[in-house]
């Protein structure tokens, strides 16, 4: 009867014990991963999903901008990182994607698939192609016809060689049986500055960037890539209802982590980014500062959706021809 109250004491201790290690290990900082370098569009998405976790996890979360090497450096990163539930990424679905196509293992330092786990989808929005006025369509047939019997004038701006907007184009020429130029920037930034100066006759970009060319009077939205309208567009037509139908998915932004990083840390988190993206406050943060709406999807199905995306975009990019620096 003596080892009673000897075995409740100990385990009252031990039950203290691991209430205070989970306590330590949740006041520790969530850092949030950026591959590209403060300002842009993924940098202030994770910035403003980070605000909001501090919130709701109770926990500070910084964000940390590893840009370089075409965000190969911040998935290296995350790779190494840490497998307790502090180390997370933000990035476009391209990023991860287009580079496990592009580069081999010995080049990237990680695999997707097995390194970097999915933890939840966060957002999405249109890429859409703005044209000249001059040029004289009005919809995307008469685009085509313009470019065939416009050879050399059929360039377009995109933010990158090996972007998304690089591979929409190339995808684009594939199917409509045209050749389409592409004439890389380095960022949205100055193919805005080119296409309202007139110095390109076209452009693909995201809807932050093409839905400032509206209501300008020398340039018209010719449509979006994606399957059906955007809300955050909704008098846009597509591609798809003008004739040409092809698939080029539907652009999105998520969050990953360490394959190594618990199931348990994986929830915590995942419930925390479902909770706050549902959030009108959230929903009209995305739309007015980003152009984008909010887009939950589980490590499950954003696996599943990562692992489709791989094997659609592999034979477009393979076709384009293109081959990225090493």
């Amino acid at each position: 009867m003596r080892i009673l109250p000897r075995l409740k004491t100990v385990l009252l201790v031990g039950a203290m014990t691991a209430s205070l290690l989970a306590q330590a290990q949740y006041s520790a900082p969530i850092k949030i991963l950026v591959g590209f370098a403060p300002g842009g569009v993924t940098d202030i998405l994770a910035r403003l999903v980070a605000d909001k976790l501090r919130v709701e996890l109770n926990q500070p979360v910084i964000v940390e901008n590893k840009a370089g090497a075409g965000s190969r450096l911040a998935n290296q990163a995350l790779k190494a990182s840490a497998p307790d539930g502090h180390t997370f990424m933000i990035a476009p679905n391209s990023g991860p994607v287009f580079l496990d196509i592009l580069y081999p293992r010995s080049a990237l330092g990680y695999d997707l698939l097995t390194d970097l786990a999915p933890v939840a989808t966060l957002t999405t929005y249109p890429f859409g192609m703005v044209v000249q006025r001059n040029l004289g369509v009005k919809n995307a047939q008469e685009y085509v016809a313009w470019a065939k019997a416009n050879p050399g004038q059929a360039v377009f701006g995109s933010s990158g060689a090996g972007s998304h907007t690089h591979f929409i184009g190339a995808k684009l020429s594939q199917a409509a049986g045209i050749h389409l130029q592409v004439i890389p920037y380095k960022g949205d930034g100055q193919v805005n500055v080119d296409l309202m100066a007139g110095h390109l006759p076209a452009a693909i970009m995201a809807a932050a960037d093409f839905m400032r060319h509206k209501n300008n009077p020398k340039l018209q939205i010719l449509g979006i890539f994606s399957p059906q309208r955007s809300p955050l567009a909704p008098d846009v037509p597509t591609f798809a209802e003008q004739g040409l139908k092809f698939n080029v998915g539907e652009p999105w932004m998520g969050m990953w982590t360490s394959a190594k990083t618990s199931k348990a840390d994986v929830e915590r988190m995942q419930n925390a980014l479902c909770k706050i993206l549902a959030t009108p406050e959230m929903k009209e943060s995305l739309q007015t500062t980003l152009t984008m709406a909010p887009l939950y999807r589980s490590a499950t199905e954003m696996d599943k959706l990562q692992r489709a995306e791989l094997e659609m975009w592999r034979p477009i990019i393979k076709q384009s021809g293109f081959t990225p620096d090493q």
